[in-house]
């Protein structure tokens, strides 16, 4: 397991419950529609880091007889499971409490109470997100890629997930903002309601792409091209070997990638000296590549 994962979900779980109540609390006492719909959102995102950390933890499983490869795609499991929760739950309920707030609209009272929890919640919601993102730059084997290039990149759910999640919980604080301040500011609360479906809409949309993420890391995805040509580079440089095909890997979780190789060996070796070869290249694989777990390779002829 990701100790950096673990990190930043602990971090956003901590973050979530304490500003989860106060939005509801300050909801309860002015009345706002977009801070409600803030305050299922980090019922949600509450909800989603107890299934992110169930995944972790339930990935870590030895491998046995039933699950020869061990469980670390659960992983990817919980994380489409928590897309979907944000997608139904948080989209869903907040767009029809804005609906909602639409066909009966209620002015909001005690605006600054709104105001104020929603500065504690950007100021919590801004800790968790420099959290996370510090732990998973820490994780980066390549520091100058950017951030949203690296989590397009990235195999590790339980760390990207975190950070689109707090980010759109900033962008929800602020469309929520704007919705109380011009709801108080030109006493129609009409603007409170559409701040709402607002906020519905953009978790939908991010839903929309972790869906579409967590869908490819389910379906089984490669290990990245550099990685691939590493391997490749390594396979070849080898004495023993006269030639070898792509390699082909898949990400069972996300430091846990399978391999399988078809390689042809140099004809004059006997058979010793190819079962020493594919020690060989075993060994200095797995060194380069800690993430590589299971490596599968058949000597067979390139013809």
């Amino acid at each position: 397991m990701s100790t950096g994962s673990k990190t930043s979900i602990y971090a956003a779980m901590a973050a979530n419950v304490a500003i989860g109540i106060a939005k509801f609390i300050g909801a309860s006492i002015s009345g706002s529609s977009a801070m409600l719909s803030e305050g299922i959102h980090s019922v949600v995102d509450s909800v989603n880091e107890v299934l992110l950390l169930y995944g972790l933890k339930q990935s870590e499983a030895i491998a046995d007889e039933q699950y020869p490869l061990g469980r670390s795609q659960e992983l990817y499991f919980w994380s489409l499971i928590v897309a979907v929760l944000i997608f139904s739950l948080g989209g869903g309920l907040s767009v029809l409490q804005g609906i909602h707030s639409l066909q009966q609209p209620e002015a909001a009272s005690n605006p600054l109470v709104s105001y104020g929890v929603l500065g504690a919640a950007a100021l919590f919601e801004g800790a968790a997100l420099t959290v996370s993102i510090r732990e998973f730059k820490k994780a980066q084997t390549n520091p100058d890629l950017g951030l949203w290039k690296a989590i397009g990149q990235s195999k590790d759910p339980g760390a990207f997930i975190v950070i689109v999640e707090d980010s759109a919980a900033l962008v929800g604080l602020a469309i929520a903002f704007a919705g109380v301040w011009l709801s108080e500011f030109t006493s129609n609360p009409v603007y409170d309601a559409i701040a709402s479906i607002s906020i519905g809409i953009l978790l939908t949309v991010v839903a929309t792409a972790l869906v579409a993420k967590t869908k490819g890391l389910l379906v089984g995805e490669s290990a990245s091209p550099e990685t691939r040509e590493s391997i490749k580079a390594i396979v070849r440089a080898d004495v023993a070997v006269s030639a070898s095909e792509a390699p082909i890997t898949l990400h069972l979780g996300p430091r846990d990638v399978l391999l399988a190789l078809n390689i042809e060996f140099n004809d004059e070796l006997s058979s010793d000296e190819i079962e020493a070869a594919v020690r060989r290249i075993e060994k200095k694989i797995k060194a380069t590549h800690t993430e590589v777990k299971r490596i599968f390779i058949e000597a067979a002829s390139m013809v």
